[in-house]
């Protein structure tokens, strides 16, 4: 559902716009509950580098990137592009702990969902620019969200502070951000159509500040690579949800190449017997 409010948000805002003012409404959702929790914020400035960098790898630059991508490509291909998270998740893993070594339904599974990826894209028949634009920019959010999961599980998550802290410094420091680069994207809407506001809100409290702790509490629990296979019902979502509700269309490779991405998630991750990944590495 978020990349679709996206699409709406996209009506009447800039990205960078869309992408503040789902930050800020996800603040102000996390505000009564850090005060209902008392919750302190952090006091010193090494933590504050580190939620700075969170904000930016999970959340200013992703959200800007996926409402800027959104201009050119439908909501529907927004959220297979998401669905490509946890390969980069588990690329970044296999690369920063050594712990994390390659198995064959690891590499397999990465070929897999590599070549779904192609398949989303279409690279056979030639993209148009403008598609092609959209597309690369909603793929680099999927990899700077690869990059940050990590991040968060080592630096942030498995520290002493509490969930709500976490979450309510994190879309500060992306509040800011965007703050800072608003004024050269578009500045303050000169209007505020209310179908793109009434979208924005709902991104930003619902999609944004409620999805922020539960996202940290299942990376404190289960990990990053975990938390990221939330991903796995986002393309699901956004191809109903872009369909029925703004009359998008699908290509047949669009699905296809969803499938495949998430059949090499899954199978780099265990979930999938080696009978079945072997035939499906020789029809990719």
């Amino acid at each position: 559902m978020s990349f679709v409010l996206i699409k709406v948000g996209n009506r009447a805002f800039t990205p960078v716009q869309v992408s503040f003012g789902r930050m800020l409404f996800g603040l102000l959702a996390l505000t009564p509950v850090l005060l209902a929790q008392r919750g302190r914020l952090p006091g010193d400035r090494r933590t504050w580098g580190h939620l700075a960098v969170a904000a930016f790898l999970v959340n200013s630059a992703p959200f800007t990137l996926f409402a800027f991508g959104e201009q050119h490509v439908s909501s529907v291909l927004a959220g297979i592009w998401n669905g490509t998270t946890p390969l980069f998740v588990l690329l970044v893993v296999l690369l920063t702990l050594p712990e994390e070594r390659p198995t064959r339904e690891r590499v397999v599974g990465l070929a897999i969902g590599f070549a779904g990826v192609l398949v989303v894209l279409g690279a056979w028949r030639g993209i148009a620019r403008g598609e092609l634009v959209g597309s690369a920019a909603c793929l680099a959010a999927a990899i700077l969200y690869g990059i940050g999961f990590p991040y968060l599980r080592r630096y942030l998550a498995t520290g002493g502070l509490a969930i709500a802290v976490l979450a309510f410094g994190q879309l500060a420091m992306g509040t800011l951000q965007l703050a800072l680069v608003l004024p050269f994207a578009g500045g303050v809407p000169p209007a505020f159509a209310l179908g793109p506001l009434a979208a924005v809100a709902a991104l930003g409290a619902i999609g944004t500040g409620a999805a922020y702790l539960l996202n940290y509490s299942i990376i404190r629990d289960a990990g990053a690579t975990s938390a990221s296979t939330v991903t796995y019902l986002v393309p699901v979502f956004a191809t109903i949800a872009g369909v029925a509700l703004l009359g998008e269309r699908l290509t047949w490779n669009e699905p296809v190449g969803g499938l495949l991405v998430l059949l090499g998630v899954a199978a780099s991750q265990g979930r999938v017997g080696w009978g079945v990944l072997r035939a499906s590495s020789a029809s990719a």
